[in-house]
């Protein structure tokens, strides 16, 4: 079974385990997007800084969701043992929101000085698979 594991504040981990949250919701980075999706580029798969460039293979490139079969919650503090839950991942969609006029949103990091598409994850939630001891 493919998990992916993410951490939760403790209010939106109880609305899962209540059944009220049914969606969670990830906003992409360069430095966390490996995590949540790889690129299509004529037919091959690639990490984003594995890309070729577009003289090396001119094509377009697809965004697309790694598929996971379940999302591991984890809450509490960073030490020890933490509370979980284990739930059933249903679908995963990128959500690309747009400004205005239609257009996609550019965010520029000054940091990295990197330039990239606003973008986010959205997972549907199914059944839980699994809890820690302890939890109701």
């Amino acid at each position: 079974m493919k998990i992916l594991t993410l951490n939760l504040k403790r209010q939106y981990f109880n609305e899962i385990l209540a059944g009220t949250k049914t969606h969670e919701y990830r906003d992409l980075f360069p430095e966390n997007n490996d995590k949540f999706i790889r690129y299509i580029l004529n037919g091959k798969e690639y990490k984003v800084n594995e890309i070729p460039s577009e003289e090396d293979e001119p094509g377009e490139i697809t965004p697309v969701p790694i598929k996971y079969d379940a999302i591991k919650f984890l809450t509490g503090a960073y030490k020890g043992t933490r509370p979980y839950i284990i739930v059933e991942e249903l679908s995963a969609n990128i959500l690309i929101p747009k400004d205005d006029q239609g257009n996609e949103i550019i965010i520029y990091d000054e940091a990295s000085d990197i330039e990239f598409i606003m973008a986010q994850m959205d997972y549907t939630l199914g059944r839980i698979l699994e809890k820690s001891e302890g939890i109701s």
